[in-house]
């Protein structure tokens, strides 16, 4: 080491995650990377006079966790006003609203689970009148529908069906009334652009304490899946250090012109500390719940037989152009047809594609999908977390809709393992929560119409949360395992988060977290 470093962790039980050497108990950090790694006996020899040293007494230190798919800035949005995300039926819906707040005379409410409507349809009628004639824009957990009154609806002139360039829809009765139910993006947007929006100034603070929570549960970085707002973002970057990385991927919607192709080329590599665009998100489908999932067999309503992109070849020319321009790409793809479509664009780019492209959510698969991956080194992106949505009898609404047959084929996390492929983890924050705890522990043991299949050890949980989450993003060759010349990105855990039971990972103690050589967060 020629110059003493700023930092030394010491006194830990290092998983280090690098084959040439897999444990120690010593790190030290320079200018933000991994300097040395080493024993205790080492310490000596590497402190210089300005060097903080922070003794762990045996906690564990693992590389820094990432979040492979979160929204912490856009999520600020959606996750305003009554959290309703623990309402479990109608009852408990309608007392919930009774009682909810006002903002600027609005009814907001988000985190709402489909299954509180007891089967019945997605309808105002159900609350209209426990708001009192308010505007109210209720967002479902799986942030791609929502329920608005008849007071909101009217606010965004909305009278009736609307017609999108993306598969969306203003979801209409017989008689053509609109019955408050929009689903995906355009349709929620509609209202979405009347509502109150909280000031500047408070996303700003929410944003600053969004992030400083997320870093207190070991999370050290975030692959956005979404533009975010760069002002904001970066204006914080500015005048401090985002706990986080954020690397964001702006969105390419169906109707995409060659201009704005050329925008999402030209964004990449934007950014300033600890934040960068890299990358695009695309949309190949919807959700299961709303019927708006591409499947290769219709949802027991007859739904799902579309794709998100009305002509899905203009997707697939749009990926290309990204891919030929040296782009990233992610996918939305949750029903077994999304998937094989996204998978069939990717083998049409040839050998060179290998590693630069990745699927977000795969709920359901068939077996014939699964070695695929890895043949054409396609990351699979999953959240663990949304498990808990669904019922292990089958009576909540995602399996209803799929069937048995499909339903049991559930987020496939130990099968992808299996069978090659590269497994990234995350929660998809504000759809389920972003404690990265409980991602590590429910991939170890996951819920509802999953939780009949074994999940991935504890080793691969983490390697989920790191080594796999580098992968996905193109980062391996410097992230992702704690050895030198990698950055000094860094969570230690009071237990062992590859040994200790999944419940007991669930609640561990975060003794600290260090963010490019910055602690972000010191535990007790």
């Amino acid at each position: 080491m020629t110059a003493s470093p700023d930092l030394i962790l010491t006194g830990a039980e290092v998983r280090t995650l690098d084959p040439a050497r897999p444990y120690a108990t010593a790190v030290a950090v320079r200018d933000g990377v991994i300097a040395a790694v080493g024993d205790d006996r080492d310490v000596r020899d590497w402190r210089g006079p300005g060097t903080e040293v922070v003794a762990l007494d045996g906690a564990h230190l693992v590389p820094g966790l990432v979040d492979a798919h979160s929204h912490p800035v856009w999520g600020l949005d959606m996750a305003t006003g009554t959290d309703l995300s623990g309402v479990r039926d109608l009852a408990g819906l309608r007392a919930a609203l009774a009682g909810a707040g006002r903002t600027e005379g609005w009814v907001i409410g988000f985190g709402l689970d489909h299954n509180a409507f007891e089967g019945r349809p997605v309808d105002r009628a159900l609350v209209e009148d426990v708001v009192g004639g308010a505007p109210a824009f209720l967002r479902l957990y799986d942030g791609h529908s929502a329920l608005a009154s008849g007071a909101a609806l009217a606010a965004a002139g909305v009278t009736g069906a609307r017609a999108f360039a993306q598969r969306a829809e203003v979801v209409c009765d017989a008689g053509g009334r609109p019955t408050g139910h929009l689903v995906e993006h355009a349709a929620m947007q509609l209202v979405e652009r009347v509502m109150p929006r909280p000031s500047y100034a408070a996303r700003r603070a929410r944003l600053v304490e969004l992030l400083a929570a997320m870093a207190a549960t070991g999370l050290t970085g975030a692959h956005v899946m979404d533009a975010g707002d760069a002002e904001l973002v970066g204006a914080v970057a500015e005048e401090t250090v985002l706990p986080l990385r954020l690397r964001f991927a702006p969105w390419c919607m169906p109707g995409v012109t060659p201009e704005g192709l050329a925008e999402l080329v030209a964004a990449q590599g934007r950014g300033g500390r600890h934040w960068v665009v890299d990358g695009v998100k695309f949309f190949m489908d919807g959700t299961v719940e709303g019927g708006t999932a591409w499947l290769e067999h219709a949802d027991c309503h007859g739904q799902g037989t579309a794709a998100f992109w009305p002509d899905p070849e203009a997707y697939a020319a749009a990926v290309r152009h990204l891919h030929v321009a040296g782009v990233r790409t992610a996918t939305h793809a949750i029903g077994d047809a999304a998937v094989r479509h996204v998978l069939d664009v990717v083998a049409g780019l040839g050998p060179g594609a290998a590693g630069r492209h990745r699927v977000e959510h795969i709920e359901t698969a068939p077996d014939a999908l699964l070695p695929r991956f890895a043949e054409l080194g396609v990351a699979a992106s999953m959240q663990p977390p949304h498990t808990g949505y669904t019922r292990a009898d089958g009576t909540d609404e995602w399996s209803r809709r799929l069937g048995a047959g499909r339903a049991g084929h559930a987020w496939r996390l130990r099968d992808l393992r299996d069978a090659g492929a590269t497994v990234a983890l995350g929660s998809d924050w504000p759809i389920a929560h972003y404690d990265v705890r409980s991602v590590l522990a429910t991939a170890r043991a996951p819920r509802g119409a999953a939780s009949a299949a074994p999940g991935l050890t504890g080793l691969e949980a983490l390697e989920g949360c790191t080594t796999h989450a580098a992968r996905a993003a193109g980062e391996a060759a410097g992230a992702g395992r704690i050895t030198v010349g990698h950055r000094a990105d860094l969570t230690a855990f009071a237990l062992d988060p590859v040994d200790s039971p999944a419940d007991e990972l669930a609640e561990a103690p975060v003794r600290l977290t260090v963010t490019g050589g910055h602690v972000v967060h010191r535990g007790k």
